[in-house]
């Protein structure tokens, strides 16, 4: 699984997943990416790449618990997707859950698209232990970034987000990025279905707010547009464990 993030052919930012069988990205030198796999018809960077565009990555594996991060341009080659690298970055495991595939099944993606979130994704949002965020700078480029938590460590309602934001590994590359351009993306998978919700809109950070255990700061995102995709992806997971740096740790209570 490769973690995709940048803006749209409108400048709406937004984070998004390609997936294929092990071996699927394929370093072909050592500023060069190769991805057998294309972005499904639907999503909202299907059409993004067709030139050179800034692009953020990240590769994460979370049976190993371990990640990283590749920032840069990439443009359609085919049926692939080409990265040329600018930023490489190694990132802690800090906030990721264990998990590990259990199936593959094959997947009709269907999508539907509206302005604000159902019930039944703020549901969804609130009982997350993961998502992903991508930002861009038109003067730095585009990052897509990790962020984990105990279950119920991101609120929503029908237009707005938020979220704490833990000690991490201290680029500040998400941060950077939105002083800059406020406009960000999120996306949260369902790990045991394949289903996707991707949000696209605005973000801020008010440093002073603490108030959540762990929390450094804290993000506030503005709902503008909404992709939920059934069947976004094939795989499917199991979750094994929580991670021992999440605040407020459930761990205790999954065990049991």
């Amino acid at each position: 699984m490769i973690v995709i993030g940048g803006p749209d052919t409108d400048g709406d930012v937004w984070a998004s997943m390609l997936t294929g069988p092990s071996g699927f990205a394929d370093s072909i030198d050592d500023r060069t990416i190769v991805f057998n796999a294309s972005l499904a018809v639907g999503d909202p960077l299907h059409g993004a790449y067709a030139l050179n565009q800034p692009v953020g990555t990240l590769a994460l594996d979370t049976s190993q618990v371990r990640r990283i991060r590749v920032n840069g341009v990439m443009h359609r080659s085919g049926q692939s997707l080409v990265l040329r690298t600018e930023q490489v970055l190694r990132n802690c495991p800090k906030y990721i859950q264990t998990r590990e595939i259990v199936d593959e099944q094959p997947c009709e993606p269907s999508v539907e698209v509206g302005t604000s979130l159902s019930a039944a994704q703020q549901r969804w949002i609130e009982a997350a232990d993961t998502f992903f965020v991508a930002t861009h700078s038109p003067r730095h480029g585009a990052d897509v970034s990790h962020r984990g938590g105990a279950p119920g460590f991101v609120t929503a309602d029908v237009d707005r987000l938020s979220w704490p934001d833990y000690v991490g590994n201290s680029f500040y590359m998400t941060f950077g990025n939105l002083e800059l351009n406020d406009r960000s993306g999120v996306c949260f998978l369902d790990w045991e279905s394949g289903h996707m919700l991707q949000i696209s809109g605005t973000a801020e950070v008010d440093w002073k707010d603490r108030e959540a255990p762990g929390a450094q700061r804290k993000v506030l995102f503005q709902v503008e547009r909404v992709v939920y995709t059934r069947d976004a992806i094939p795989l499917r997971w199991r979750l094994v464990s929580y991670s021992k740096f999440n605040p407020d740790s459930v761990q205790k209570e999954f065990d049991q």
